[in-house]
C-alpha cells in the first residue's frame, strides 16, 4: 500500500488558551512518533489551504461568515462557543484542514495513491451545519465526502467514526441523505450527548454503537462486528471516510472507554478489508480528537502502520 501524509506547520498555529487538551502538542507528538524507521516509506506532504467555497458543500455561507467574524485580528483568543476558541491563524488552519481532506480525496480517486491521513486540527467532527462547537468550527469529512461526490460522482460514501464523543455534526449533516453511511462508536453518556441507538436517521443511514463508561476492547470490538460492519457490508460502499479520533485510548483525560493502540490497528484492518471489497480499497482518514499525547502517538502511529501496511 501506498500511504500519503498530510500535515502543515500552520496546524500548529491554531491558538486555544493554556490548559486546553486540543493543543498544538498533540501533532508535535504525533510527528515525533513519525520519525520512527517504521514510517520511513511513508509519502509526507504538506496540506494545501483550501478556498473557503469547499466550506459551502456542507455548511450554509452564514455559518461560514460567523466563523469568519469571530477570528480576531490581534494576537489574542477568542472564545466563540463553550470549549471552542479561535486565534487570528485558526481561520487558516482550518482552511488548510479542508484542503487536505479535499486534497487526499483527489489523491486516492486519481489512484496517486491507496490511502491517505491527514493530520489537522482544529478538528471537524462536531461542527453541525450551522453551529462551531466541541474544538469544531467546520466539519471536514462531511466537506471531503460532499467534494467525492460532486467532483467524483460517488455514489456511496461511508463514514466511519470511532472518536470517544459522538459525531453529532456529522450526523446532523447527513441525517437526511441516503448516499451518506454514517457509523459511530462512542462513549455514552458523554459529550455532546447524541448518539443513542435510535438514531438512525429519516433514511436509516445513520448507525450509532454507543458503548458504556469503563469498558475496553471486547465491548469495542463487539459493537464494530455487530453493527458498524453488518451496516457497511450492506451499504457496500464506493468510498470508505475514517473519523479518526483517538480519545477513546485508556490514557485519555477525556473520556474512560479502555482501548489500546492494537484496537485501533484492528479496526483500521477491519475497514481495510471493507475497502477492497467494494471501494477499490478507497481510504482517507482524517485526525479528529485523541488528548492524551503518548496515547495519541501510539494510537495514530498504529492506525497509520496498518495503512501503510494494507
Amino acid at each position: 500500500m501506498t500511504t500519503r501524509l498530510y500535515e502543515n506547520k500552520i496546524f500548529l498555529e491554531h491558538a486555544t488558551p493554556p490548559g486546553h487538551p486540543e493543543r498544538a502538542d498533540r501533532l508535535r507528538s504525533l510527528a515525533i512518533a513519525l520519525e520512527h524507521p517504521n514510517f520511513e516509506k511513508l509519502d509526507r506532504q504538506e496540506a494545501p489551504q483550501g478556498n473557503e467555497d469547499l466550506i459551502l458543500l456542507a455548511h450554509p455561507e452564514e455559518h461560514l461568515r460567523s466563523v469568519m467574524r469571530e477570528i480576531p485580528e490581534e494576537d489574542t483568543i477568542h472564545q466563540i462557543e463553550a470549549d471552542t476558541y479561535v486565534g487570528p491563524k485558526s481561520l487558516q488552519a482550518a482552511l488548510t484542514g479542508i484542503g487536505g481532506a479535499v486534497a487526499a480525496v483527489d489523491d486516492v480517486m486519481t489512484g496517486k495513491v491507496d490511502n491517505v491521513f491527514v493530520a489537522a486540527r482544529p478538528p471537524g467532527h462536531h461542527a453541525e451545519k450551522n453551529k462551531a462547537m466541541g474544538f469544531c468550527l467546520f466539519n471536514n469529512v462531511a466537506i471531503a465526502a460532499r467534494h467525492a461526490q460532486q467532483r467524483y460522482g460517488v455514489e456511496r460514501i461511508a463514514i466511519v467514526d470511532w472518536d470517544v464523543h459522538h459525531g453529532n455534526g456529522t450526523q446532523d449533516i447527513f441525517w437526511d441523505d441516503p448516499s451518506v453511511l454514517f457509523c459511530s462508536t462512542h462513549q455514552m453518556p458523554l459529550y455532546p450527548g447524541t448518539g443513542a441507538k435510535d438514531e438512525t436517521g429519516t433514511k436509516n443511514t445513520i448507525v450509532n454503537a454507543p458503548l458504556s463508561p469503563d469498558t475496553g476492547s471486547e465491548h469495542f470490538r463487539e459493537a464494530f462486528k455487530s453493527r458498524v460492519l453488518p451496516a457497511l457490508e450492506n451499504f457496500r460502499p464506493d468510498f470508505l471516510l475514517i473519523s479518526a479520533g483517538f480519545d477513546a485510548h485508556h490514557r485519555d483525560p477525556l473520556a474512560q472507554i479502555n482501548l489500546v493502540g492494537d484496537d485501533f490497528d484492528w479496526a483500521t484492518g477491519r475497514l481495510m478489508e471493507i475497502a477492497g471489497k467494494y471501494a477499490n480499497n478507497r481510504v482517507v482518514s482524517l485526525l479528529e480528537g485523541g488528548y492524551d499525547l503518548e496515547g495519541l502517538a501510539e494510537s495514530a502511529g498504529m492506525h497509520i502502520c496498518r495503512l501503510m501496511r494494507g
